[in-house]
């Protein structure tokens, strides 16, 4: 049969029935709205808080890690080489923090193509000495520059100026929770007491906070040689260095090139963070099943609705059957409607959807504690709408499908007759 006319029955069918063609187109619209407009603000939350991590956190960190040497005094003899060996109370061996060859190997990692960027870090363990109290915590020392280039530092640091930690010597930027702890103002001088006892002053030039309270309150910045002064430790004295990938995708399989390499140990982030990366799985996984839910109950609107124009219309279907319409032109004229519904209806709920998106990324969202978020996070992906209009075809088809089926088998000699 002629594909104009069967569209244009579908057509008169729909308007027919206008009233509960738009319910079902209402019940599409809504459920796609609600689906982009979900997965577009859960995925931006979790790129936010994805970003809390991955903007502070280097792909792959090269360190000397603090452990006990495998080879044991008793493994190393020919005499016990056959039998079982039970040491309890091993101690880690005085390998030294340091990383050995820094400058030789950052100049190696500068060469691949892979890596992004490279920056030193050096982390010295210290006391902040307030009045007569003593405040555990953490002076890491960066390269100022390259620490901004690949870990965005001048966002987080809220107060003064980045740069100040390299052109004012002796000057740290404290973490926003350890300044309100310690009642230290900007050009204040505190002090702090190193692990052997070496006390050192320092100017506070700025503010820092990661939106991580339990790290701004421990946590501070100086430049890489004040850190190595207040450790008495020389210029190519580093504990850390930090790599960026062009793909953090392959962190784990270059983290273990470097650790044989190099011969030092290596923490990919993808391990660092395997707990974090988990939840945002979860979350995005049941963003997805609530989507999918909304469009499932649509098409149970879209398949009643259908189904009631069946019985209402017994006479309008025989009739094209008897005038030559098979069961499959019968088929494909209600199959027709379903799509027509999850078409138009998922077409303006795409519009509603990106509307809905657009408005609540222009809510304002000002907290303290993530100091470099300004509205509430909307991730405008493309996917989320080509999978929520392949949803919505799909639902409507088969919510149509099944009413169609049951129409392209109805017998007019049947209804006539009962008529």
């Amino acid at each position: 049969m002629n594909s104009k006319l069967i569209f244009t029955i579908a057509k008169s069918l729909l308007l027919a029935r206008w009233r509960q063609t738009l319910v079902a187109a209402i019940g599409v619209t809504f459920s796609i709205t609600m689906f982009v407009t979900l997965l577009s603000f859960m995925s931006g939350l979790n790129d936010m808080l994805d970003g809390l991590i991955v903007n502070r956190t280097p792909h792959i960190r090269l360190y000397n890690e603090l452990k006990a040497s495998p080879n044991q005094p008793i493994t190393l003899s020919q005499e016990f080489s056959n039998q079982h060996h039970f040491i309890h109370s091993v101690k880690p061996t005085g390998t030294r923090a340091e990383v050995y060859n820094y400058g030789a190997i950052c100049k190696a990692l500068n060469q691949d193509k892979r890596v992004l960027g490279v920056a030193p870090k050096l982390i010295a363990q210290v006391f902040y000495n307030v009045g007569a109290i003593d405040v555990t915590g953490v002076i890491n020392g960066v390269d100022v520059e390259a620490e901004n280039k690949l870990f965005f530092f001048k966002d987080y640091v809220t107060t003064g100026n980045f740069m100040d930690l390299k052109t004012i010597p002796n000057s740290i930027i404290l973490g926003k929770g350890l300044a309100e702890k310690m009642f230290a103002n900007i050009g204040d001088v505190v002090q702090v007491t190193t692990v052997k006892g070496d006390r050192v002053q320092l100017k506070v030039v700025g503010y820092f906070q990661s939106g991580l309270q339990d790290l701004d309150r421990v946590q501070s910045y100086a430049s890489l040689t004040t850190t190595q002064k207040i450790l008495a430790k020389p210029s190519s004295y580093v504990t850390d260095i930090q790599i960026k990938l062009t793909d953090i995708a392959q962190a784990p399989v270059v983290a273990k090139a470097y650790a044989q390499v190099f011969n030092i140990d290596a923490e990919d982030i993808q391990t660092a963070n395997s707990q974090f990366e988990t939840g945002s799985n979860v979350r995005s996984l049941i963003s997805y099943a609530v989507g999918i839910t909304l469009l499932v109950v649509a098409g149970f609107g879209i398949y009643n609705i259908l189904n009631m124009m069946i019985y209402e219309k017994m006479d309008s279907i025989a009739i094209l059957k008897a005038t030559g319409f098979s069961g499959k032109d019968v088929n494909a004229i209600f199959v027709s409607i379903a799509l027509s519904i999850g078409f138009f209806g998922g077409l303006a709920g795409l519009a509603f959807g990106f509307s809905l998106s657009s408005l609540i990324d222009h809510i304002p969202f000002n907290t303290a504690a993530l100091p470099t978020i300004k509205t509430y996070p909307i991730n405008y992906n493309p996917k989320f709408y080509v999978i929520g209009t392949v949803f919505s075809l799909i639902t409507t088809y088969f919510a149509g499908l099944f009413p169609a089926r049951k129409a392209s088998k109805i017998d007019p000699v049947v209804i006539i007759r009962g008529k």
